[in-house]
């Protein structure tokens, strides 16, 4: 059990929010979501198994039958690498939902083989930062409406991995690909576009939507299942032989939660959280020309409509 873990210890309640958590039948997002309905949100569970997620959403009914003023648990089909997936999901949400106060994009694939998504995409790209990046402005209109809103983007220590390029230039890096360089490019992005978003909300006056890029830490989760195709064993080393540095699913939602919950950031907006704190970032992580580069490519390569303003309240 990792002994360091920062610790949400916010009393905020969330009746009437509505939250949306990404990738939330397992770990980390799963006891997200559960902590969010505890304090009384209508949570979304945002997950590509419709059977995991209403197993997972069992889970945290059953946990929350004899808490008081529980918030509803609603499951939606979401698979990020996906982008007719991500706007069907999208479309869906703002059919049913009048309010989204918490988007919470935690969901991602790590250190897998090299593979390209049915959009034609490489994988971790396209699920960890692509998918993302179209669903949050697909719902940004809805989000705006709903102020005070914010926007948390699980980013990763992992930002730091491989050459710190972006790769414009060969996006798909059919050149000399690494899936621990890919990853660390996937949660570079994250980053960049959280404060690019934020520098765009600030732009169109909107100073009640706040971004928060976070850092859950060394966590045991499934995203350890491509370890293996690396360097056999190193799975098992990962789970098991941890030790002190590998925190529980619930120590590694944490700092989520901090940035959902604690006011002490509510005014903070664009920043990179580790253990309950602000933290500094690789300088990678600080070129504003490659957060605006990111987010024009990124806007190409998801498809949106060039006359599109995800700034406009609706």
């Amino acid at each position: 059990m990792f002994l360091f873990s920062g610790k949400c210890t916010a009393d905020t309640r969330l009746d009437g929010k509505t939250a949306i958590v990404t990738g939330s039948n397992t770990g980390i997002g799963k006891c997200t979501a559960n902590e969010l309905a505890k304090r009384g949100a209508r949570v979304i569970m945002a997950c590509r198994s419709l059977e995991k997620a209403e197993t997972a959403a069992d889970d945290i009914r059953t946990s929350l039958k004899d808490v008081k003023d529980a918030g509803e648990v609603v499951i939606r089909q979401l698979d990020l690498s996906s982008l007719k997936s991500v706007r069907k999901c999208a479309q869906e949400i703002l059919d049913n939902e009048s309010a989204i106060h918490l988007l919470i994009n935690n969901a991602g694939v790590m250190m897998c083989p090299r593979q390209l998504t049915e959009d034609g995409y490489e994988l971790q790209f396209a699920t960890n930062h692509l998918g993302h990046y179209l669903f949050t402005l697909l719902l940004l209109p809805r989000i705006i409406k709903s102020a005070p809103a914010r926007i948390i983007n699980l980013s990763s220590l992992a930002h730091t991995w491989g050459d710190g390029s972006m790769h414009f230039e060969d996006i798909n890096l059919e050149k000399g690909y690494s899936a621990t360089g890919a990853y660390g490019r996937s949660k570079l992005a994250n980053i960049l576009f959280t404060t690019e978003l934020a520098k765009r909300l600030q732009g169109a006056n909107i100073t009640n939507v706040n971004t928060y890029a976070v850092h859950p830490g060394v966590v045991d989760t499934e995203l350890s299942r491509h370890f293996d195709s690396i360097i056999p064993g190193t799975a098992w080393l990962y789970q098991r032989v941890g030790g002190l540095f590998i925190k529980s699913p619930l120590q590694g939602a944490q700092t989520t939660l901090y940035c959902a919950l604690d006011k002490k950031c509510e005014r903070e907006t664009g920043l990179y959280y580790a253990d309950c704190k602000v933290k500094s970032t690789a300088r990678r992580a600080k070129n504003p020309e490659t957060a605006k580069e990111l987010w024009t490519q990124s806007w190409k390569l998801v498809g949106l409509d060039e006359n599109y303003n995800p700034f406009q309240p609706a």
